[in-house]
């Protein structure tokens, strides 16, 4: 098992970043590498709750590791620390042993520069999952959270995300 550690600043206050972390609307068009799509199938934003999310190749050319071109992953909140931490448990859903086993992802927010400083730790990769490809993925992921936050998206407003 290895780990993926990123982390990135968003110009943006850690409150707004925190609510989109757990926005299921916010979390579709973040969460998710370049060349795919997200669809949220089940999200309960509280600790103990559950989520279910498909990740899809855009190019019918990709393989997926649910389907032929699907990731589908399911998991729960562990702990939620408003406005600091989001630690979730990640499985996908597969029946090729090198990609099963839990994986913990942990996301901590902190103060800098205006903005907040945010630091994802996703431990316990499976073994057939590249740490340089799960690294990319997040770098892309996490742009795009930063993009979305700083472009205005509020979950308190669904009239103003973009």
């Amino acid at each position: 098992m290895s780990a993926t550690r990123i982390s990135c600043h968003i110009n943006a206050p850690r409150a707004a970043v925190y609510r989109t972390l757990l926005d299921p609307r916010a979390v579709a068009k973040w969460k998710v590498p370049d060349g795919m799509t997200c669809h949220v199938h089940a999200f309960d934003a509280r600790e103990g709750g559950s989520f279910r999310i498909s990740l899809t190749c855009d190019a019918r050319t990709a393989a997926g590791k649910t389907t032929e071109h699907t990731d589908t992953y399911h998991g729960r909140f562990v702990k939620l620390v408003p406005n600091e931490k989001v630690i979730e448990v990640d499985e996908f859903e597969t029946e090729d042993s090198a990609l099963r086993g839990e994986m913990t992802i942990t996301i901590t927010l902190a103060d800098g520069d205006g903005g907040t400083d945010l630091l994802a730790v996703h431990d316990g990769l499976p073994r057939a999952v590249s740490p340089a490809d799960n690294e990319t993925g997040w770098r892309m992921a996490l742009a795009k959270l930063a993009a979305l936050v700083e472009t205005g998206w509020d979950t308190r407003s669904p009239g103003l995300a973009p």
